[in-house]
């Protein structure tokens, strides 16, 4: 492989790790994270731990007495009576710790939402999904120029448009990521008093999604300038092979005008003898010319 192949899938390598941020990005949940503050439930029996609230029934004359008449006692007070849960949003669902279980209770964030902002979500999760289908498009142009050895002007074409693609993407998910990010903050002012966090930050898959995003810029970028200096070196071969063509149709040239310089010089010297010998002549003495 030659070296400009070589550079060719190096920059193809960003290209596919780009793509693959973007898809991870996508179908995670984790674009934002933080915890909500929510009242304890009650507990179910004597173990209950510290996730309930620790409840204590009075009765009379030591027997049972009935459920509707049972006075309960509640030991936590202020903060102790909340509990923390944690919870991770993305663009198709909210999840958050469940008390229950050891797993986690899933519902999909387009419920959470205000009406008004549907809309945009969509726009959002379209925006992404035209931002990868331009990446993988870009990953296959780039993936036949480098596996094919045929060589052109054609290829220069190839080379401009992944340059152009690219900076597409990279717009695309740039308008993505900042709509989401209008969204969410407009979800946790204006969202369900259940849902709304107490502390919220962006996650992993939030941070993916720029990496895709700047490895999109800083490949069209290298793209662009591979296709600039391909161009000016193809323009140079073709400049010196315009160049040898004339200099081997002009050769020839020098050779000529020296015979006819020779012919010239020997004219000269021709009349001028004749004329020396007609000098020496008597006067009046026949003068006879031949010449061949």
């Amino acid at each position: 492989m030659d070296r400009a192949r070589q550079q060719r899938a190096l920059v193809l390598l960003p290209i596919c790790l780009a793509l693959a941020l973007a898809l991870t990005a996508l179908g995670s949940s984790h674009w934002c994270e933080g915890t909500r503050r929510m009242s304890k439930p009650l507990c179910q029996g004597h173990a209950g731990g510290p996730h309930c609230v620790h409840v204590s029934r009075g009765s009379g004359d030591g027997q049972k007495d009935n459920e509707s008449q049972a006075v309960q006692y509640i030991w936590e007070t202020g903060d102790d009576k909340f509990i923390a849960r944690r919870f991770h949003a993305g663009l198709w669902q909210s999840c958050e710790e469940s008390l229950s279980s050891a797993g986690e209770k899933c519902k999909s964030f387009q419920s959470i939402i205000p009406a008004e902002e549907q809309g945009v979500l969509w726009l959002s999760i379209g925006a992404e999904v035209l931002n990868i289908l331009l990446m993988l498009t870009s990953a296959i142009l780039l993936g036949s120029r480098v596996s094919s050895r045929s060589s052109g002007s054609h290829w220069f074409q190839v080379d401009a448009s992944v340059a152009i693609l690219m900076v597409l993407a990279g717009l695309l998910g740039m308008v993505a990521h900042m709509m989401y990010t209008t969204i969410f903050q407009i979800t946790v002012n204006l969202g369900p008093e259940d849902w709304r966090p107490q502390t919220w930050d962006y996650g992993w898959s939030y941070c993916l999604a720029w990496s895709s995003f700047a490895l999109c810029m800083a490949v069209s970028v290298t793209a662009m300038s591979r296709y600039t200096a391909d161009r000016l070196e193809f323009s140079e071969k073709q400049r010196g092979q315009t160049g040898s063509r004339h200099s081997q149709h002009i050769a020839p040239e020098p050779e000529a005008s020296d015979n006819v310089w020779e012919a010239e010089v020997a004219a000269s010297l021709a009349g001028h003898t004749l004329v020396s010998f007609s000098e020496h002549l008597p006067p009046g003495a026949p003068t006879k010319v031949s010449t061949c």
